[in-house]
């Protein structure tokens, strides 16, 4: 059997169809920036694709971001992946399932005649390399693959995995999980995970082998990169798209004037203030829908002074008072509709509701009240208020320096005096990879489709597989106890019921400040269609070429 996106509806498997298919600027800006060599040399297969940032890096599983896996997803696979809706579908793996006797192991099928970009076939041998890897210290995805024992390749073709216990969402966890040729990444020194966060480099960063669509051919970092299609891919169904080349341009009005020029052909993240105007512009079609994505704000939990502030004998974040003005402090709905255009869903809760454990009443939020949030820092012993510094990126989120801007307004407004560093996302992942910020704005996307995904990462303790994206130095041993549960759990019911358990102590202690689930916004032009996907995670392969 299979599990469905939700995590527990049994389905059907057998073999499926393999894939998929959902003025302001001068010209001599653009050709700065050298894009305008390429309106003449596209051609009608090749998607121009920009967005703000790029990659961190191609090491695939080195990093846990959104821009790095949407280049990564074009080259590398996974045993199983999502279609547009969210529900799990067949890639590497043709079937999985529970082995007949021991619940505690998941058998996968892998699928046969596939090659690596280099040549080599892809085996079982292969995907027990990529599976140790993933899971291994340097990952930033091992907290998926916290329950895993160990893994064994029983043939060619079929591999194990044992859990510490019977584990109904497992495969779930398998979609940003790539499967690397083993061969390839011992002769070239990469058995090891690129260690980012203390910048050392290896040569999976800028060079890939994967068994994917499309083959890396050039990449010149914060530039351009370009990928081709691979002719020998297993796939019967061959993509429109031959060619991708992948253009970060950070500055809104130029990505948007390249877009309106011609020079490229798809913006992936257009900016709220454009949503109308590119609406309304001819040749242009813009999609929109919503993210599995929520944006917070995080602080620094532990009793340690902070960094950034004048208060130097204790940490203010540490007192729930505290935390709980800010939250009073914070206008929600001004944001939404000030700051984002309308293009976001204001929240009490740091899960989307595409996620097993998000109810209404957990997205419920108490609204603004500027008197109560000033009476309850004076109770916390901070009439005055105390300064702090709030880290943002600047490229990453939807108009993410402005909500911050936002919010250091809104903090002033009872005595917390911010201010503000803004970073491009580069540069602010490592502050919260490394735990080195007192108040951050952060987002977070949940691939799974379920809680656990939150729990894992953001609010156990740092140790071992969890807590790699939990800079707040939070430690509860006994919602550490409940989030290890979750992965061993068999009755659907009991495990739902721990996560609305943890969910209540995640938002009664109130250990980020959930500000709002995200909007998409994709701009296309005239002569490329695509289907909108929740985990906003294009894949070149399913665009349609109509020109």
């Amino acid at each position: 059997m299979l599990c469905s996106h939700d995590g527990f509806t049994p389905l059907p498997i057998g073999e499926t169809a393999p894939r998929r298919g959902s003025r302001f600027l001068a010209a001599v800006v653009l050709a700065g920036l050298g894009l305008g060599v390429l309106a003449g040399a596209a051609g009608a297969e090749t998607l121009r694709w920009s967005r703000s940032a790029d990659a961190l890096t191609l090491d695939p599983h080195a990093q846990n971001d959104g821009v790095s896996h949407t280049i990564l997803r074009q080259i590398y696979e996974t045993l199983v992946s999502r279609d547009a809706s969210g529900t799990l579908e067949p890639l590497l793996a043709t079937e999985w399932f529970v082995k007949e006797g021991d619940p505690n192991i998941w058998v996968f099928k892998i699928r046969e005649g596939v090659k690596f970009h280099d040549g080599a076939d892809l085996t079982a041998e292969d995907v027990v390399f990529s599976l140790n890897r993933v899971r291994s210290e340097l990952s930033k995805l091992r907290q998926l693959h916290a329950d895993v024992e160990g893994v064994t390749a029983v043939d060619d073709h079929t591999v194990e995995v044992r859990l510490r216990g019977p584990n109904l969402i497992y495969p779930n966890n398998l979609t940003g999980s790539y499967i690397l040729d083993k061969g390839w990444a011992e002769a070239n020194n990469v058995v090891e995970v690129q260690d980012y966060a203390a910048g050392k480099d290896n040569h999976a960063v800028r060079n890939t082998n994967g068994t994917g669509p499309y083959v890396l051919k050039g990449r010149e970092v914060g530039v351009r990169t370009t990928l081709t299609f691979n002719p020998a891919y297993w796939a019967e169904e061959k993509p429109q798209v031959t060619e991708v080349q992948f253009l970060p341009i950070s500055d809104n009005a130029t990505r948007v004037a390249a877009l309106l020029s011609g020079e490229v052909d798809f913006v992936h993240d257009v900016p709220v203030q454009d949503i109308q105007r590119l609406q309304n512009a001819p040749g242009v079609t813009v999609l929109t829908g919503p993210e599995n994505r929520n944006i917070f704000l995080g602080y620094r939990l532990d009793d340690a002074p902070l960094k950034s502030s004048n208060v130097t004998d204790r940490n203010p974040f540490a007192d729930p008072k505290v935390r709980e003005a800010v939250h009073l402090a914070v206008d929600r709905d001004a944001i939404v509709k000030v700051v984002l255009r309308g293009n976001g869903t204001p929240t009490g809760v740091a899960v989307p509701p595409f996620v097993n454990g998000w109810t209404q009443e957990l997205s419920a939020y108490e609204p603004q009240d500027i008197a109560r949030a000033k009476d309850l820092l004076a109770e916390a012993g901070y009439p005055d208020g105390f300064t702090v510094t709030l880290d943002t990126p600047n490229n990453r989120y939807l108009n993410d320096e402005a909500v911050s801007q936002a919010i250091v307004g809104f903090l002033g407004q009872i005595g917390i005096k911010a201010t503000l560093a803004s970073r491009p996302y580069a540069q602010h992942s490592p502050l919260i990879v490394n735990a080195q910020t007192d108040l951050y704005l952060f987002g977070w996307g949940v691939p799974t489709f379920d809680s656990a995904y939150n729990f894992n990462d953001l609010w156990h303790r740092r140790e071992g597989r969890y807590g790699a994206f939990n800079p707040s130095g939070y430690a509860n041993p006994a919602l550490d106890a409940k989030i290890e549960g979750l992965g061993t759990e068999t009755d659907p019911e009991k495990r739902n019921a721990a996560i609305a358990e943890i969910w209540d102590v995640v938002k009664g202690e109130r250990l980020v400040l959930p500000l709002h689930d995200q909007s998409i916004a994709w701009a296309l032009r005239d002569g490329f269609e695509a289907d909108i996907r929740a985990d906003n995670s294009p894949r070149a392969f399913d665009f349609r070429v109509s020109r």
